[in-house]
């Protein structure tokens, strides 16, 4: 027997909620749904799904304070925001609280799922924990998704850590197509609109760089990409 995947939608508008749990029961997935912010947390916080489709603006409580809230609780649990169209703000406060990905409205559904389904079959690392050094004063682990930094504790996510686990196995630069092929896991990026690259790189800076603006170990080589110099040897 299947386990059906579990989704979360939290939306205030009817018709979009109504039109999202149609489309997802009929791609095979177990659909609850909150149409108020505080009702969705609690109900985002009394399980894990296997991915949460939030929306920004909702009653009782928006979902950035939602999707802090539930990153407070855990670190792994999937997360895709649904934006206003070319709301830079709120997709870049969406993806600094945690949120794993965003889509702007109005958007194809064919692509919510595929984001959705992508999401879902890289939520997870596979292998063994291990520690992740880079350089003298940043280690990571990799299942606990904590580190120390600086003499600083950090905490991560698990996109993060999928993001530096894939580039430390590289030994040249890495594209932004790529990171989106290969950790987020989508098939195509050719209409892929998104900043979350950018914006998890950003985020990943600032918990292992001494100076986030001037980076020695996630760098970015122009026309090329970003590399990252663990110096583990």
């Amino acid at each position: 027997m299947n386990i059906k995947p579990s989704l979360l939608i939290i939306e205030d508008e009817p018709s979009i909620l109504r039109g999202l749990t149609d489309l997802f029961v009929f791609h095979g997935f177990d659909v609850k749904s909150e149409m108020d912010g505080k009702k969705g947390l609690t109900r985002a916080l009394a399980q894990k799904y296997s991915c949460i489709i939030l929306d920004v603006m909702l009653p009782s409580m928006n979902g950035f304070e939602i999707c802090n809230a539930i990153r407070q609780h855990s670190q792994v649990q999937p997360i895709l925001m649904l934006t206003a169209k070319n709301a830079e703000e709120d997709i870049i406060n969406g993806l600094t609280l945690g949120a794993d990905d965003y889509l702007a409205k109005p958007f194809s559904t064919s692509e919510l799922v595929l984001r959705v389904t992508a999401l879902i079959r890289r939520s997870g690392l596979s292998g063994n924990d291990y520690t992740l050094a880079i350089g003298k004063h940043v280690r990571i682990c990799t299942q606990k998704l904590t580190g120390c930094s600086y003499e600083q504790e950090m905490r991560y996510t698990r996109r993060e850590v999928s993001i530096l686990i894939y580039l430390n196995q590289q030994k040249s630069p890495v594209s932004r197509d790529e990171l989106l092929r290969e950790v987020w896991g989508y098939k195509s990026t050719e209409h892929i609109d998104t900043r979350t690259v950018d914006i998890h790189i950003a985020k990943i800076r600032k918990k292992i760089e001494s100076d986030p603006k001037v980076p020695e170990h996630l760098v970015t080589l122009r026309g090329e990409g970003y590399q990252l110099f663990s110096c583990q040897s």
